[in-house]
């Protein structure tokens, strides 16, 4: 045990170093649809492997599907596994939220240690509200012992008072505060850092591959930061 904290030290003063991102540095990865597998995630403590994407039908948006995407987790022997559901309509219908059961405990019969569920939604300043009933009806979905955590856009900390983000203590275990837009760095993302640490709820910052990172030194003392996640891409 001493070991591994003596690692995840080195790995965060690593990557605190600042400049590109480069994923050895990491022990956290998200796995998305379409990106060739890596070898650093045989050395990850986390992954989050994205399962299925959530969105209603163009014809009838009462009817919402979830997708399957297929994404194969490599070998990662000492890794904890979130299931991560890219939502794009929070109208769930039950078959859903049973569809997302039936998966959860597909993979906890596998002998993964699974941490929990991710959600990944973009809320927008005027919708946050109904994110948080929604996760909160979604956390009393959830076996008490399913962690529950989501994405959260950098915007929100200046576009949201942090009461309102802080409202889902309770709710989510953690919030994975994303510095990037697409395949690219947000160009000013260290102008919003100030206000994430103000959040009073365990939280990540999620980089890109490749990307630019340059960890302000206040981060590290925070209690509530729990380090990184690497969003992982094909070179």
């Amino acid at each position: 045990m001493r070991r591994l904290a003596c690692v995840a030290l080195l790995l965060a003063a690593r990557a605190a170093l600042g400049g590109t991102v480069d994923a050895r540095d990491y022990d956290a990865f998200w796995l998305w649809a379409g990106v060739k597998p890596q070898p650093v995630v045989s050395g990850a403590r986390t992954v989050y492997v994205l399962l299925g994407q959530i969105e209603a039908s163009p014809r009838d948006d009462s009817q919402v599907r979830v997708i399957a995407q297929g994404v194969a987790l490599p070998r990662a022997p000492n890794a904890r596994v979130w299931l991560v559901y890219r939502a794009h309509t929070l109208r769930w219908t039950p078959r859903v939220s049973q569809i997302m059961l039936a998966q959860l405990e597909r993979w906890r019969a596998s002998g993964r240690t699974i941490a929990g569920i991710q959600i990944d939604f973009d809320a927008r300043t005027r919708h946050l509200q109904d994110y948080v009933e929604f996760l909160r009806t979604l956390r009393q979905t959830l076996p008490a012992e399913c962690r529950l955590s989501i994405t959260g856009l950098l915007d929100w900390s200046s576009r949201i008072d942090t009461d309102q983000v802080n409202q889902l203590r309770g709710i989510v275990d953690e919030v994975v505060v994303q510095t990037y837009q697409g395949r690219s760095t947000i160009p000013d993302y260290a102008a919003y850092l100030p206000r994430v640490a103000r959040l009073a709820l365990p939280f990540r910052i999620g980089v890109i591959q490749g990307g630019d990172w340059d960890a302000p030194p206040y981060l590290a003392a925070n209690p509530w930061f729990r380090g990184y996640v690497v969003f992982l891409r094909n070179g």
